[in-house]
């Protein structure tokens, strides 16, 4: 079928790489994309801010292997969406974010809604184009997928104006209208007439213009491999360790279609190993060489550390917390995130996950019983005294026991979306993911409000999944409109809001360190009644002897279709004190 507008180009190009869903908030700016999309094929989730929008395209990508696609509207559109770009940026996520410009020939001229979008944007991703002309399209839109996977994945940003986007007599009559040139009475109403009749010429029928012309910004190209010497070495170095550790990072799964062969190099290697992230359930529920609790204290005691896709930052206590005198090998598609804070005995940069697989076929399992056993044994010890803090009785509900019975019953299928703090962190410790990418939180950043966008993103690629948010009650409110979203598209994720009516991480911390709790305070909002006025289901649980009843309910529920809100009364406890991070 012959394209009506630039609209149908970019859905061609969507379709062409397995683009199968594009997140949305309206605007008259971007109609064009919508309507092409769904025209095609592309599924068009609209949702109830552009932060969210960005947030459930972020959530595909890393569940799918496939760029996630947003689209906003001009001006508030794009700077709503800023803050997840961003995330999306330092967690490395490749995304496309169209955003609507006004047009091409009022730029700068006061139209609504223009302002300098890609001078906003430049620091928050790390490519982008400015189409002007039609022609312009394709071939921009076929980079920004290529620069958004290739190299240190990332989001890129592709600003559409308005009059390449509608069709070439929409736009016309757009102009004439706008300058008075319809009319033509007088001599300065007939130049600009000819002046935009040959604007709109160079902008419908010109070919197509390097699109390198037209960027902000370049990616480096990545390294070749030739990694095999260092790898050798590695492979040695790990044949003769008494004491290795294996950390693994979220830029093992960017671009992951298949998590199989990296989850059976992990194994084969048969090293202890924590994952951290999005690489979390790659080994599903259980597996005799994963490890939640007690890193630190393995990297102190370990002779080799190789760390995958994980960067020396705060979560690593900046490298420090490794042993001098271990072998220390880094992988990271990125040269500066290989030698930040700790420089390693060996850094590649290369793609972690590659790096992973071909070190498991140079290293055999080697004989680490002696040293599994102690792991296995810190574990054990850690979950006994996570359980031992568990309180089963009133009044309200324990955030432990809560979590203890929710682990028990969480589907082989479910995804977890972790949005929050204090409630967030102690599930951290409880819940184990199922499965290879069905761990979503926000990275890095700490980004409170992904969890309604990250909801949608993952039920619109697993429909048939237990979809799961837990929510601090702080960070509830950032999304808790997506229920309408939910309601509207057929999706049915359940929501958990953890209620102890304060922002409850900094607030302890807070009132130790400053004595004040000023702006942490909240109330026990009633969010379950929140969610039941936009079409959801609201479920309260003031009473722990009632948890496992409730959360069979809300499963239920979920499975019929119809998306549920448990928010859970908490009550005090001191179990994560002093763990405040800044």
């Amino acid at each position: 079928m012959k394209p009506r507008h630039g609209g149908d180009l970019i859905a061609a190009v969507l379709s062409r790489w397995g683009v199968r869903h594009i997140f949305t908030l309206c605007g008259g700016h971007i109609s064009p994309i919508l309507v092409g999309a769904k025209d095609a094929g592309i599924a068009v989730i609209d949702c109830r801010d552009e932060r969210n929008a960005v947030f459930a395209a972020d959530a595909v990508a890393r569940m799918t292997g496939i760029p996630g696609i947003a689209a906003v509207t001009a001006g508030p559109g794009v700077t709503n969406a800023l803050t997840a770009l961003k995330n999306a940026q330092l967690a490395q996520t490749p995304l496309v974010l169209f955003g609507g410009a006004t047009a091409t020939v009022l730029k700068g001229r006061g139209a609504l809604q223009d302002i300098d979008q890609t001078s906003l944007v430049k620091s928050a991703v790390k490519w982008m184009a400015r189409c002007t002309m039609v022609s312009q399209l394709e071939p921009t839109v076929e980079r920004a997928l290529h620069e958004a996977q290739s190299g240190v994945p990332g989001p890129v940003f592709v600003e559409v104006p308005v009059d390449v986007l509608y069709p070439e007599d929409t736009v016309r009559d757009m102009f004439m209208k706008e300058s008075g040139a319809d009319k033509g009475a007088t001599l300065q109403q007939k130049a600009i007439g000819l002046y935009l009749k040959g604007h709109l010429y160079r902008q419908f029928h010109l070919p197509y213009v390097d699109v390198k012309a037209k960027v902000e910004q370049v990616t480096a190209a990545l390294p070749q491999l030739g990694h095999d010497r260092e790898l050798d070495q590695i492979a040695d170095a790990l044949k003769k360790a008494q004491r290795p550790a294996l950390v693994v990072g979220s830029q093992t799964m960017t671009n992951c279609t298949d998590a199989g062969p990296l989850a059976a190099a992990v194994a084969s290697l048969g090293v202890p190993v924590w994952l951290g992230g999005t690489s979390r359930g790659l080994l599903g529920r259980d597996s005799p060489i994963q490890f939640r609790h007690a890193r630190g204290k393995a990297l102190k005691d370990a002779d080799v550390v190789v760390v995958a896709g994980f960067p020396f930052d705060f979560r690593m206590k900046y490298g420090l917390g490794i042993n001098r005198k271990a072998t220390l090998v880094s992988a990271n598609l990125s040269s500066r995130e290989l030698t930040k804070n700790r420089r390693p005995d060996f850094a590649l940069q290369m793609p972690a996950a590659e790096f992973v697989k071909a070190l498991a076929q140079r290293a055999p399992k080697g004989n680490w019983e002696a040293w599994l056993t102690d792991c296995k044994k810190r574990e054990a010890a850690r979950d006994d005294e996570i359980a031992k803090k568990a309180n089963p009785k009133g009044p309200l509900v324990d955030p432990i026991h809560f979590f203890k019975r929710l682990e028990e019953k969480l589907a082989d299928d479910s995804v977890l979306v972790v949005d929050g703090g204090d409630f967030v962190a102690t599930a951290a410790y409880i819940l184990k993911p199922r499965r290879p990418l069905s761990w979503l939180d926000p990275g890095v950043f700490g980004t409170l409000g992904v969890g309604g966008g990250f909801a949608v993103g993952a039920a619109s690629v697993r429909k048939s999944a237990e979809v799961w948010i837990i929510y601090g009650d702080g960070s509830s409110a950032y999304s808790l409109s997506e229920f309408d979203t939910f309601v509207r598209h057929g999706m049915a994720p359940i929501a958990v809001v953890g209620t102890d009516a304060s922002w409850g991480q900094i607030a302890r911390d807070q009132v130790t360190l400053l004595g004040s709790d000023v702006g942490t305070t909240l109330v026990k909002t009633a969010y379950h009644k929140v969610a039941e006025g936009y079409g959801g289901v609201g479920l309260l649980l003031d009473d722990p002897a009632k948890t496992d009843a409730v959360i069979d309910e809300a499963k239920a529920l979920a499975k019929q279709g119809r998306p549920v809100c448990i928010n859970v009364h908490l009550q005090k406890t001191d179990f994560r004190e002093g763990s405040i991070s800044i």
